[in-house]
């Protein structure tokens, strides 16, 4: 069963909703008048914890991310234009033997054409296209040191698995490094030696 869009094209019955954060599927033009509540940002995973830029309702459960109801409402997207896929949650997890740090990634069916992994020494910026229309892209920066001409990249039905070879054999501490503190400003590194003089002549 389908439903014929202005422009010609069909919308099948099943068909999801294209919005981040939305769970609904098609079920004949009544579904077209649905409200549909989702997340007009994108998913961000940081430090353990997974949250839409959006709202930043953060939470280190991957099943209560994907679970939390969207916070923009608007209409339902059943068919995605030319220009973009649709950006998705997807789990990864990481473990670490004495030579290697390896991360798997269960995005199924990658599209090995379309999907890479760019990484230095310290670096590494993920992107996959799977799932015919989903896209996954995480940026990392790297707790210690790889070996970029010894790390390999398999792609395989159920996941992507990356296996990094450690600069040195040593235990990470975590995966990713923690944000830089921005320095004081300088401004505010003044006053505190005003502060710190007028304290002396006291």
């Amino acid at each position: 069963v389908c439903v014929l869009e202005e422009d010609g094209d069909e919308i099948k019955i099943g068909t999801s909703c294209k919005n981040g954060g939305c769970t609904t599927t098609f079920e004949g033009p009544s579904s077209d008048s649905d409200v549909c509540s989702y997340h007009a940002g994108v998913p961000i995973f940081h430090e353990g914890m997974k949250y839409w830029s959006c709202c930043k309702r953060k939470t280190s459960d991957f099943n209560t991310f994907l679970s939390q109801e969207g916070c923009t409402k608007g209409t339902h997207l059943w068919r995605k234009k030319d220009e973009g896929k649709k950006v998705v949650p997807c789990r990864f997890d990481w473990h670490q033997t004495g030579t290697q740090v390896i991360i798997s990634i269960y995005a199924k069916n990658a599209v090995p054409e379309l999907s890479y992994v760019d990484a230095n020494s310290t670096t590494l910026h993920i992107q996959s296209i799977f799932e015919g229309e989903k896209e996954f892209e995480q940026k990392i920066s790297l707790w210690g040191v790889i070996d970029v001409n010894k790390s390999v990249v398999n792609m395989m039905a159920a996941k992507i698995e990356i296996a990094m070879k450690k600069a040195e054999p040593m235990s990470w501490a975590r995966l990713d490094l923690p944000p830089p503190v921005p320095p004081p400003k300088e401004s505010e590194q003044k006053n505190d030696e005003d502060e710190s003089e007028e304290d002396d002549e006291d």
